[in-house]
């Protein structure tokens, strides 16, 4: 029997709200090229002279409200750590498939899990980030520090690569029945909002052209089918054709920009206007992350929602991400069947 170790891979998340261990999550975040994709030098001084310095002070505070929701822990981590309890469950009785979870950024290491799992000897290797719509700047970034930490093993096993998995059917039910703890017709406005990147993010992913030459808001195809924007469109449709959602129900956007360059229409801007239209109730999703985090419970179940009231608004109401929902790991654990 071919012994297999999966590893699951998260973003990452600082080890406490204080403004320390927020730096050095920061600073090796920030540094990743594929996150901030400049020449060597810039990117040293735009982020460690200019960004952490400043930024580091200002997201302690955030990551300390998002830890006091969350039971003074990381509820990525929580929520990662269930997943792989329950997906570990779904193969208790198959002694030859293995789990491990790591972050790209911060603890557990991706070194540290990795060398663990070389020392176990496993025959093939399955990654999987944990990022439903494929990006440089999340699941590739993942995918290129486990290759480049295994590279230097002397034995190298059988090694797959799970690069997304947005149109996966346990992923979307996972969705949908999250989705059902609300009655649409109690909200004026639907919102689909995924998280940001700059448009030369997804501009690099063609060879010749921009994004903005494909029909990535309305169509897949062979050329746009591991672009960020295109996937986040189909991931809607997808969802909305489950929901019984017409296209007129519901708006996609994007939260979490640093500058004008990134991929439009923006959340809060969206949020902004419907607020100036008279919305009152206001119902946002965020499928692009399968664990509540501060991008979820704090930039729109609480800013979001708190500017929405300011401007007039009455509520902005979070549905959960899938977390440990049973659909979500039943997608998960066909993903792994599939390859062992």
């Amino acid at each position: 029997m071919i012994k297999t170790g999966v590893l699951l891979i998260q973003l990452g998340t600082p080890d406490s709200p204080k403004v320390s261990d927020v730096r050095r999550y920061l600073t090796e975040f920030l540094n990743d090229p594929r996150v901030i994709d400049l020449p060597w030098i810039a990117r040293k001084l735009l982020v460690n002279g200019i960004i952490v310095p400043f930024r580091a002070p200002k997201s302690a505070k955030i990551y300390k409200e998002l830890w006091h929701m969350s039971a003074n822990v990381s509820p990525l981590l929580t929520h990662t750590e269930n997943t792989l309890s329950k997906l570990m469950d779904r193969f208790s009785n198959d002694k030859n498939v293995h789990f491990h979870m790591a972050m790209r950024y911060q603890n557990p290491s991706m070194d540290k899990v990795l060398d663990e799992m070389r020392r176990l000897n496993y025959d093939k290797i399955i990654l999987l980030p944990l990022f439903p719509q494929y990006a440089s700047a999340s699941g590739g970034s993942a995918i290129e520090k486990a290759m480049n930490i295994i590279r230097k093993w002397w034995v190298i096993p059988d090694i797959e690569i799970i690069s997304q998995f947005y149109d996966h059917e346990g992923y979307l039910d996972a969705i949908v029945e999250r989705a059902k703890e609300f009655n649409f017709n109690d909200f004026d406005r639907i919102l689909f909002s995924y998280h940001g990147l700059p448009d030369r993010h997804v501009d690099k992913v063609y060879d010749t052209g921009l994004c903005e030459d494909q029909p990535c808001e309305t169509e897949m195809n062979e050329y746009n089918k591991f672009c960020y924007k295109a996937t986040c469109f189909a991931t809607t449709r997808l969802l909305a054709q489950k929901m019984g959602l017409k296209e007129t129900d519901y708006t996609v956007a994007f939260q979490s920009r640093l500058d004008k360059k990134w991929l439009t229409p923006f959340s809060d801007q969206v949020i902004e206007e419907w607020a100036k239209e008279g919305a009152k109730k206001v119902l946002a999703f965020s499928p692009a992350f399968v664990a509540d985090c501060l991008e979820t419970l704090v930039e729109i179940g609480v800013e979001y929602h708190e500017d929405f009231q300011e401007m007039g608004g009455e509520i902005v109401q979070l549905v959960p991400s899938t977390n440990d929902h049973p659909r979500f790991i039943d997608c998960l654990e066909d993903l792994v069947r599939k390859r062992i």
